[in-house]
């Protein structure tokens, strides 16, 4: 027994891998994507180490930070553009601003895919970089030239007003430029902290090359979160008062120097070659499942009927998934018809889209188990992309900080990112502490309970966001605004700040309890799909958003009545499309609630119950018996 207990410890202890990504990146986009299964292979790795290291770090972080600044110096006032020059309404350019958000968060999977599988990072991240270059480009020509966007109406006009619209030319480069630059953002934010993670990991050390690794990644997610802090300020500040010619041209100066710092250190660069993307594996099950749907489920010796992978101790597949209907049904992926014809020397199938390993079915079987609980947390991304609205709200009310110096209307969303990258900091320095001193020992809130506090919080913020505009349009109306939509109320646009700072703690709790959350419910080998999962629901989310608003418009405005979403804001009901979200939100509440009680024990919940039974004396086995290996063991409690 001692001696089982020993190769086990040492079998967790092998087993140990980075922490996931700090927090701070989860708002920022999909920055981490397979950073933390750094998994070098080489073929000669004493040339390997003549390259990389941390010379190239300042590149690598360069080109990231310069394209975040970049991109997320366009988003927030674009609102403005498309309605004041493109001539657009509210609902058609909110819709087009979702779109093109949802295409931002779905490259990132194409990316990651496309670099695993045939390009390799270097190769994908200067392709997107070239991308984004062009596409910021493209975006700047439609604010210098005269003929790409339609004739500028009167100053005194208002949209309805104005009849002129875009041609097909013109919206064909307008939106050529922001495909471009999601193509880009697509490309370099899941490659580029793996790719730094490349040239600073050197098996030869590993104490040292941890402490180099928690650096890099220290450094990259700080220079994040200070790029989308310039981009939300020094940007939005710079198209407010020098126009739009500059205002786009500064973001293509940026990503002109974020390609060149990329470029210009290439001889520096480890750069590993593609090879097989989890994406691809998830494919394979698939395929030979229903190749072997007919099969019969063997009932002899388990090690001869299934295939199992080298390094992998799993013999067989798990059975039926917990409320989900037919997940045996992958298990048909490893049944081994005839050693001697499917399996090499090796041990590795000789056609892999004709037999899958146990553990390739098993990694399926996580992402569909934990699919209910990713699908509850689409409706707080719907909610955190409402930024169109309150750009517009910020308009008509008193920006002023001092006399002589208003605040950007694009510009108060820094609050939702200062928001959590203070609640990061507090939650980690102040009361994790804190509650740990007055209970004697080490605590820390589960991650099912914090995304269940972040989709309530989301909810108040909905109902802060409607409260606000009610008073905001209340008092338009009693200053004789109502037909006037250029007026300002006397009514100052901090009232706007709670709701972002509700926002950010949401994010705060949900989504990074969504990354902590999948990061120890997966396999190692699916680190990086953890990351990529939470991206894929902002772009579901954002592809929702429009949905939902293209009904709200299209039910509220019938026979010619104001809609929710009018052109005129004193006339629109924004605070009923708030309220409507507060609702959804309060329903899809009750749905998390299902979901997480239908997943059952988590992987965190098994660890505390054995860390208790270990202090009471009492001994325990390998905790939860689904058939997963390769699980990280840590203490929930710390």
């Amino acid at each position: 027994m001692e001696d089982d207990n020993t190769k086990e410890k040492k079998n967790l202890e092998d087993q140990v891998r980075l922490p996931p990504p700090p927090p701070a990146a989860l708002l920022l986009g999909n920055a981490a994507s397979d950073a933390a299964d750094n998994q070098i292979n080489t073929d000669s790795p004493a040339n390997s180490r003549k390259q990389g290291g941390l010379i190239t770090m300042p590149f690598i972080i360069a080109n990231e930070a310069f394209e975040k600044v970049a991109s997320y110096g366009l988003a927030p006032n674009m609102i403005m553009y498309l309605m004041k020059d493109y001539k657009m309404g509210v609902a058609k350019g909110t819709n087009i601003l979702f779109l093109w958000s949802a295409a931002t968060n779905f490259t990132p999977l194409f990316g990651a895919f496309m670099s695993d599988s045939f390009l390799g990072r270097f190769l994908t991240i200067g392709l997107a970089s070239l991308s984004s270059l062009l596409g910021t480009i493209l975006l700047w020509l439609t604010a210098m030239i005269p003929q790409a966007k339609p004739p500028q109406c009167p100053t005194t006009a208002t949209l309805s007003l104005c009849s002129t619209t875009p041609t097909a030319g013109q919206l064909t480069l307008l939106f050529s430029s922001l495909a471009l630059i999601s193509i880009g953002a697509g490309g370099i934010r899941p490659c580029s902290l793996a790719f730094g993670a490349d040239q600073v990991d050197n098996r030869a050390n590993p104490a040292k090359n941890k402490r180099i690794l928690e650096t890099f990644f220290g450094w990259y997610y700080a220079s994040t979160a200070l790029s989308v802090l310039i981009a939300l300020t020094a940007i939005v500040y710079i198209q407010d008062h020098l126009g739009w010619r500059v205002g786009f041209g500064v973001p293509a100066i940026l990503m002109l120097l974020s390609a060149l710092f990329f470029f210009v250190a290439s001889p520096l660069y480890v750069k590993h070659k593609a090879s097989t993307s989890l994406l691809t594996g998830f494919a394979r099950v698939a395929v030979v499942a229903y190749k072997n749907r007919k099969l019969p489920f063997p009932s002899g010796n388990i090690g001869g009927w299934y295939h199992v992978g080298r390094d992998s101790n799993l013999l067989a597949p798990s059975k039926k998934l917990r409320f989900v209907l037919n997940s045996r049904f992958l298990n048909k992926a490893c049944i081994v018809i005839d050693p001697e014809i499917e399996i090499s020397p090796d041990g590795t199938a000789k056609y892999p889209w004709n037999l899958c390993t146990v553990q390739q079915v098993e990694e399926l079987k996580a992402l569909i188990k934990v699919f209910p609980i990713w699908s509850s947390g689409i409706m707080l991304s719907i909610n955190t992309s409402q930024t169109s609205f309150p750009v517009i709200q910020a308009s008509s009310m008193d920006r002023h900080l001092t006399s002589g110096f208003k605040i950007p209307a694009a510009s108060y969303s820094m609050f939702l990112v200062v928001t959590i990258i203070i609640w990061v900091v507090f939650y980690d320095r102040a009361i994790l502490p804190l509650a740990s001193k007055l209970r004697g020992r080490p605590v820390k809130l589960s991650t099912k309970l914090r995304m269940g506090l972040g989709l309530v919080v989301s909810c108040l913020s909905m109902v802060v966001a409607a409260s606000v505009e009610g008073a905001r349009r209340k008092k338009a109306i009693e200053e004789g605004y109502l037909n006037n939509p250029l007026g300002v109320v006397s009514m100052s646009a901090m009232w706007l700040v709670p709701q972002y700072v509700l926002l950010g703690l949401a994010e705060s709790l949900n989504a990074i309890g969504q990354i902590e959350f999948y990061y120890s419910e997966f396999p190692k080998t699916m680190s990086s799909i953890a990351s990529c999962l939470f991206g894929l629901g902002m772009g579901v989310a954002s592809l929702l958003a429009s949905v939902v608003l293209s009904i709200v418009n299209r039910v509220t405005s019938r026979g010619g009545k104001d809609g929710w979403i009018n052109d005129n804001i004193n006339r629109a009901r924004y605070d009923n499309y708030y309220y409507l979200l507060a609702v959804m939100g309060a329903i899809n509440l009750v749905y998390f609630g299902v979901c997480s009680w239908s997943y059952g024990a988590c992987e965190e919940d098994m660890t505390r119950k054995v860390g208790n039974n270990e202090e009471n004396g009492v001994e325990m086995g390998n905790g939860r018996s689904n058939g997963l290996e390769g699980k990280d063991h840590e203490q929930v409690i710390r």
